[in-house]
């Protein structure tokens, strides 16, 4: 058999569960896709930020919170489009590392949550780690790639955070 007709014959044999690409697998779920790109940057992130201590998370948090602080936690959940649960988890590490605070607000029903001098010197510990894996993520996907990432993430969070879900209308799909 010739090396064409042999890979003609390899290029349309039958896909098994095991040789289907996942995106194939689910190809109209945008929230697999977005979940799985999200773990493999993650690893960047994560690999290169471990060293200072912090998870990703963290070192996220402590970059909102020494910006926007001090907050209130519901207008911080609100910034980072958290539910008041989620944050509390996970504020709650970082404030028994001390890293984070959360005292009183304007007034006695009130709370904020500020950065501590101990958080302020570990995001400034980790901050030549979270450029590192910056410097990596756009060198593995190209400036340009991820410029224009940042652009379409940038107007999918402006029309998702303008548009409440009640009121988005779902066509009806076929069975």
């Amino acid at each position: 058999m010739s090396a064409t007709r042999m890979s003609a014959l390899q290029t349309s044999a039958p896909r098994t569960p095991a040789t289907t690409p996942l995106s194939e697998a689910a190809p109209e779920c945008s929230y697999f896709r977005l979940r799985r790109v999200m773990r493999l940057a993650g690893r960047i992130y994560d690999a290169q930020i471990a060293d200072s201590g912090l998870k990703t998370t963290q070192y996220s948090l402590l970059s909102f919170i020494r910006r926007l602080g001090p907050i209130a936690p519901g207008a911080l959940a609100r910034e980072l489009s958290l539910d008041a649960s989620t944050l509390t988890r996970n504020l709650r590490p970082m404030i028994e590392a001390g890293w984070v605070e959360l005292g009183a607000g304007p007034d006695a029903r009130t709370r904020q949550v500020s950065i501590t001098e101990a958080g302020i010197a570990k995001h400034r510990e980790a901050r030549a780690d979270w450029r590192r894996a910056q410097r990596q993520f756009n060198a593995l996907l190209g400036e340009a790639r991820v410029a224009e990432l940042h652009r379409v993430l940038d107007q999918c969070q402006q029309i998702l955070d303008d548009q409440p879900l009640t009121s988005v209308s779902f066509p009806e799909t076929p069975q």
